[in-house]
C-alpha cells in the first residue's frame, strides 16, 4: 500500500505466506482500476481494462473466496471475545462486526466460477487475448474496441464499472482482512548499523512486514524472513544510474512492524 504522498516516510510491506502475497496483488490491482475507470481519456479507460483482467487472473484461485469466507468468520469470533473488554468500545466493535457480517454474506452468495461471466463475454476475451500480444490492440487489430473507446467517457465508465461489479465481493473482503492485518502490528523503531538489521524471531509469528524508513534515505530494504531470523538489507537504488545496487554504508533509522492476524 503507497505511502501517503506528504509523509515523510516510505512504507514497504513485505508478504511471509503466499495468501498475503495475493491480498495485496489484489489490493494494488483493485486500486489501480479504482483510479483509471473513473477518468475520461479512452487511454486512461484501456488501462482499467487492462487491470481488469489482471484482476480475472490472479483472483481466478478456486480456493480464494473460501479462504476469505474462513478468515472473515475467524476474525469475527476474535473480535467478539473483545466485547467484555472495558478498553474496547462496543460501538465501535459493534460496527465492525457488521462490516464483516455484511461482507460474509455477499461474497457466499457469489455462485460459480468467479469472474465467469466475464470469462463467457467473447468480445472481452478477444481484447484479453489481444493484450498478451505487443501492440496486439490497435484499431486494425480490434475496430469494435476502437469503436468502444470512441463512445461518450460516461459509457465507457458505467461499462467497465458494470464489469468490475461483480468483483466488489472480494474487494471488500480484501480490504477488511488487510485493514485488521495492518492494525494488528505494533510499530517499533530500529536502526540498522551500516544498511544491516538482524533481528531473531524468538517464537513471533507474522504473517507480514511492515518497514517504514525517511525519504532522505535513497535506499530501499530488502527482506528476508522465516520463522527464526528477520534479516534486512538496506540497498543504494538500482536502475537510476550506471552503479549496481550494493549495500548502503550509512546507519539507517527505520520503523518495523510486524503483523499477524
Amino acid at each position: 500500500m503507497p505511502s501517503p504522498a506528504n509523509s515523510t516516510l516510505i512504507a514497504y510491506e513485505y508478504p511471509l505466506s503466499e495468501r498475503v502475497r495475493t491480498l495485496l496483488r489484489l489490493e494494488d490491482l483493485y486500486r489501480k482500476a479504482w483510479f483509471f475507470t473513473a477518468k475520461a481519456e479512452p487511454v486512461e479507460n484501456h488501462v482499467a481494462l487492462v487491470l481488469l483482467f489482471d484482476i480475472l487472473e490472479v483472483a481466478g484461485r478456486a480456493d480464494l473466496k473460501t479462504d476469505l469466507l474462513q478468515e472473515l468468520e475467524r476474525q469475527r469470533h476474535t473480535l467478539e471475545r473483545l466485547r467484555d473488554n472495558p478498553a474496547i468500545s462496543v460501538d465501535l466493535l459493534d460496527q465492525v462486526i457488521q462490516e464483516i457480517d455484511q461482507t460474509s454474506t455477499r461474497l457466499f452468495q457469489m455462485s460459480g466460477k468467479f469472474g465467469q461471466d466475464l470469462r463467457e463475454n467473447e468480445w472481452l476475451m478477444s481484447i484479453k487475448q489481444r493484450t498478451s500480444i505487443p501492440g496486439g490492440v490497435c484499431e486494425f487489430d480490434l475496430p469494435s474496441y476502437h469503436y468502444w473507446l470512441n463512445t461518450s467517457a460516461e459509457q465507457r465508465r458505467r461499462d467497465i464499472e458494470t464489469w468490475l461489479a461483480p468483483f466488489r465481493p472480494i474487494h471488500d473482503a480484501i480490504t477488511i482482512v488487510l485493514r485488521l492485518l495492518r492494525e494488528s502490528g505494533k510499530t517499533s523503531a530500529q536502526m540498522a548499523s551500516q544498511g544491516v538489521f538482524q533481528q531473531m524471531m524468538a517464537g513471533r509469528v507474522a504473517q507480514m512486514l511492515r518497514v517504514q524508513l525517511s525519504r532522505e534515505f535513497a535506499c530501499i530494504p530488502e527482506i528476508s524472513a522465516n520463522k527464526y531470523a528477520l534479516n534486512i538489507r538496506f540497498m543504494t537504488l538500482a536502475g537510476l544510474g550506471k552503479d549496481r545496487p550494493r549495500t548502503f554504508d550509512k546507519d539507517v533509522p527505520f520503523q518495523l512492524t510486524l503483523c499477524s492476524l
